[in-house]
């Protein structure tokens, strides 16, 4: 497990679609699903796994207009970054697409470092948003105010800096553990002074937090030599 944040790249062009899928993930740090049509797009964000981090989408597909599956998405309350691809970067072209709801707006052809840095930004400013919100098990999890809200009891539960960014790490990783290095690099950095015994006691808390039962966790797990995050807050 490396941290690679999964991205969905909807173009029908298949081999920009493979060059680009191929670039994006060379240097570990992105997911690349790929999608070539809305349909199979649609399919596969409303799958749910893995959860997307943000979503790279053509203009101009077989079965639709990209920019009307963004207005669709946001209309159904999906937030995460949106970054438009169009052969055409005329006026009321980037204009409609900003209209539907697009974060980003990137004309072909385009350099991929240009790229890089325009999704790289905006999921830097979404991470900081209000709109981030996940949910994991039967909490709605807002990172940037670091709380975990639990709808059926009216219940807040407020988490330490350390806390929120161990939730998040582990729900980016999806259904994969997270080996406890890993975490603890992503974490505190590469810090010689803290140790296993640091993350552990942040885990101990984290489950007397969110676990009805911390003694026997069903949310967050220990597995694999790591922890993983089971969202339905169910094992097995």
């Amino acid at each position: 497990m490396n941290g690679e944040r999964p991205i969905l790249l909807v173009d029908d062009d298949e081999v920009l679609r493979e060059e680009l899928a191929s670039q994006l993930a060379v240097d570990g740090e992105f997911l690349v699903i790929e999608a070539g049509t809305v349909r199979e797009a649609e399919a596969k964000i409303i799958a749910g796994e893995p959860r997307f981090d943000a979503l790279i989408l053509d203009v101009s597909l077989p079965d639709g207009d990209g920019r009307d599956l963004c207005a669709n998405l946001r209309k159904q309350g999906v937030r995460l970054p949106i970054i438009m691809l169009t052969g055409s970067d005329e006026e009321a072209d980037v204009v409609r697409g900003l209209d539907s709801g697009a974060n980003d707006y990137v004309g072909k052809p385009f350099r991929l470092n240009e790229l890089l840095a325009r999704l790289r930004a905006q999921l830097r400013s979404f991470e900081n948003s209000e709109d981030a919100v996940y949910t994991v098990g039967p909490y709605n999890f807002r990172p940037s105010a670091k709380v975990l809200h639990e709808p059926q009891r009216n219940r807040r539960i407020r988490l330490t800096e350390k806390e929120a960014a161990i939730l998040k790490f582990l729900y980016r990783a999806g259904s994969k553990p997270v080996a406890r290095q890993i975490l603890l690099n992503e974490v505190w950095g590469y810090n010689a002074a803290v140790t296993t015994h640091t993350l552990e006691t942040h885990i101990y808390r984290l489950r007397q937090k969110i676990e009805p039962d911390p003694a026997n966790a069903t949310l967050l797990i220990t597995e694999g030599g790591g922890y993983r995050l089971l969202p339905s807050g169910t094992a097995g």
